[in-house]
C-alpha cells in the first residue's frame, strides 16, 4: 500500500503561503509610505546604515568642557603713558636686547615638556600662540630648579617646567623655547579660559601660555605666605623679558597674571611678596603700559 502523498503537497504549500507573505512583507518596507507626515525609513535604508562602518568624528564637532567659574583677573597694571625715569628705560632698553639675543640656555629633559598643540581633545582647532605670561617663583634656588627641568619625570604628575628664570641677580635662563609647551601651571584658567589636551583630565592654560619664575630669596624656602622679596635686579631683568615677549607675541600687560590665580585647586601662592608697582615702573618707562603700546619716548 503507497503512501498518500497529501502531506507532502500540503508542506509545499504551506511553505509557499510563508514566503509570499515574507515577500509581500519585504515589499510593503521596501515601498515604506509617510505616516502621520513622517517617514519612515525603509529596509534597505536600515541595511545601508548597518554596513556602514562609523562615521569618524569631524574637527570641532565636540563640545570641549568649560572650566569651573573663578574670579576674573583684575590687573594691577595700569594704563601710562608717562616716562619717569630716562635713564632707567635707557637702561632697560638695552637689556631688553640683551634677553632676546643672548639668555643663557639649559636643554631640560623631553618629559618636561611637549608641543603646543593645534587642536584640543575634542578636535576643536586652536591658537597655539602665546598669549598669557604666569609668574611663578622658585621656591628653591634656581640651581635646585634647574636641576628638577633636566631630570626625566616619566609620570605626569611630576612633569614641571618654565620657559624662562631669573635669578637673586637678574641673571636669565632660558628654560625652553616659547614655541614649546612647558608644564608650568596644571589644573588652571584664565578669565574663563582654559585647554583641555587630554580628555581624562582637566584644562590647562599651558598651550597659551608662557611661564617664567624668580628665584625665591634664601628666607623664602618655606610655606610662609611672604618673604623678603626680590630684588632690583630680578624686576630689571623680569621687565625687560617680558617687554621682549609683549613685543614678540602681542600680549597686553593684562595678560600678565600669577600663578596664584590661575591655579583652580587653590594650592599655589607664588609668587609670594611681589611688588606690582615695581614691575609697573618699569614696564612704563618701556612705554609697554602706554595705550595702543607705543615704544616712543
Amino acid at each position: 500500500m503507497t503512501a498518500s502523498p497529501r502531506p507532502l503537497w500540503f508542506a509545499l504549500a504551506a511553505g509557499a503561503m510563508v514566503a509570499l507573505g515574507g515577500v509581500g512583507w519585504l515589499a510593503r518596507e521596501l515601498s515604506a509610505e509617510p505616516s502621520g507626515g513622517r517617514k519612515r525609513p525603509s529596509l534597505l535604508q536600515l541595511l545601508e546604515e548597518v554596513n556602514q562602518p562609523p562615521a569618524a568624528p569631524e574637527p570641532g564637532r565636540r563640545a570641549a568642557p568649560g572650566p569651573p567659574r573663578q574670579a576674573s583677573w583684575q590687573s594691577p597694571l595700569r594704563s601710562s603713558c608717562t616716562i619717569t625715569n630716562p635713564a632707567q628705560r635707557t637702561r632697560l632698553q638695552a637689556l631688553v636686547s640683551e634677553v632676546q639675543t643672548s639668555p643663557a640656555r639649559v636643554q631640560i629633559h623631553p618629559t618636561n615638556y611637549g608641543e603646543r598643540f593645534i587642536r584640543d581633545a575634542y578636535g576643536n582647532p586652536i591658537d597655539p600662540t602665546p598669549q598669557l605670561v604666569v609668574l611663578h617663583e622658585t621656591v628653591y634656588g634656581i640651581g635646585s630648579a634647574i636641576n628638577t627641568f633636566l631630570t626625566p619625570h616619566p609620570r605626569d604628575q611630576d612633569q614641571v617646567s618654565y620657559h624662562s628664570l631669573i635669578g637673586g641677580d637678574g641673571s636669565v635662563v632660558q628654560v625652553l623655547d616659547p614655541a614649546k609647551r612647558a608644564f608650568g601651571a596644571g589644573n588652571s584658567a584664565f578669565n574663563g579660559l582654559w585647554v583641555v589636551t587630554n580628555a581624562k583630565a582637566s584644562g590647562s592654560v599651558n598651550n597659551f601660555a608662557l611661564h617664567v619664575s624668580l628665584e625665591t630669596p634664601l628666607d623664602g624656602e618655606d610655606q610662609n605666605p611672604t618673604h623678603s622679596g626680590y630684588s632690583a635686579a630680578q624686576y630689571d631683568a623680569l621687565a625687560a623679558l617680558l617687554a621682549g615677549w609683549m613685543q614678540r607675541y602681542g600680549i597686553p600687560a593684562e595678560h600678565i597674571t600669577t600663578h596664584r590665580a590661575v591655579d583652580l585647586g587653590g594650592e599655589r601662592a607664588d609668587p609670594r611678596s611681589f611688588q606690582w608697582s615695581a614691575l609697573q615702573q618699569r614696564l612704563q618707562n618701556l612705554g609697554m603700559l602706554c595705550s595702543g603700546r607705543s615704544d616712543q619716548g
